[in-house]
């Protein structure tokens, strides 16, 4: 799925220091979000209000946790296919309608569309991708991870 086309959002000073809060996770707590805003020096509600407002605005389209599925036993893979133009969003429902597709995102290359595949059982990727390639009509190239980096990723805003 991506994010709908809209001019860049105004946040205020409150909305800001949240999302930069956040992004370096929230505390493993009975109650996170209550120690998160007591953090912010503001109340759970405002902060989970704050949240699902961002979300509706399409401020934020993801808030949720990162998990290393491989120690449950799952799978993600990184999967590629050439959508051709006249059948791009028939080929992007078809992948969407699965929920073991997490995310997708065009490119402008041959290998146009790609998706990330989360399985709960690593021995379920060939089933579900052949199945998604059938549905879709396109040949799926998976790009399996090899070795994990671990990136710390922030962005402030």
């Amino acid at each position: 799925m991506t994010a709908p086309d809209t001019a860049p959002a105004e946040l205020d000073a409150l909305d800001r220091r949240i999302v930069n809060a956040l992004q370096r996770g929230l505390p493993l707590v009975p109650r996170p979000y209550a120690e998160a805003a007591a953090a912010l020096g503001i109340d759970e509600a405002t902060l989970l209000g704050r949240l699902q407002a961002l979300l509706a605005r399409g401020v934020l389209t993801r808030f949720g946790p990162l998990f290393q599925i491989e120690r449950a036993g799952g799978q993600f893979v990184l999967c590629a296919c050439h959508a051709p133009p006249e059948r791009e969003a028939a080929v992007i429902a078809a992948i969407n309608a699965y929920p073991e597709v997490a995310h997708h995102y065009a490119r402008t290359h041959r290998l146009n569309l790609w998706f990330v595949l989360a399985v709960p059982d690593a021995a379920d990727v060939p089933a579900v991708l052949a199945r998604i390639a059938a549905d879709a009509g396109v040949e799926i190239l998976p790009f399996p991870k090899q070795r994990e980096f671990f990136v710390n990723l922030f962005l402030p805003v």
